[in-house]
């Protein structure tokens, strides 16, 4: 079995038409639609799962963009990895809850 990972990700989509949010929605909407748990934020989107998996939905989202009217994305990517045990969401957050 894989160890779960957590990885947020930031897409900044560069587009002549102004419609940035519009543009990270289809993103957003690619990591709803991918199955895995996940919490978008204001600023990054995190998700939990296996490494490669979460990789390949940011390639998807990154697709989205450009399917939307980007030109270019530039994508901010941040891994929490522990082989032995695994990462989750959770173990950051219940305290806070």
């Amino acid at each position: 079995m894989m160890s779960s990972v957590n990885l947020a990700f930031q897409v900044l989509p560069k587009s002549a038409h102004g419609n940035t949010y519009e543009i990270v929605d289809k993103a957003i909407e690619v990591v709803q639609q991918s199955g895995v748990k996940y919490k978008v934020g204001a600023m990054e989107t995190v998700m939990e799962g296996e490494l490669n998996h979460l990789l390949e939905i940011v390639k998807q989202a990154q697709d989205a963009c450009i399917g939307a009217g980007a030109s270019e994305v530039m994508t901010h990517i941040k891994i929490h990895y522990r082989p032995a045990e695994g990462v989750t969401m959770d173990e950051k957050l219940q305290k806070y809850r």
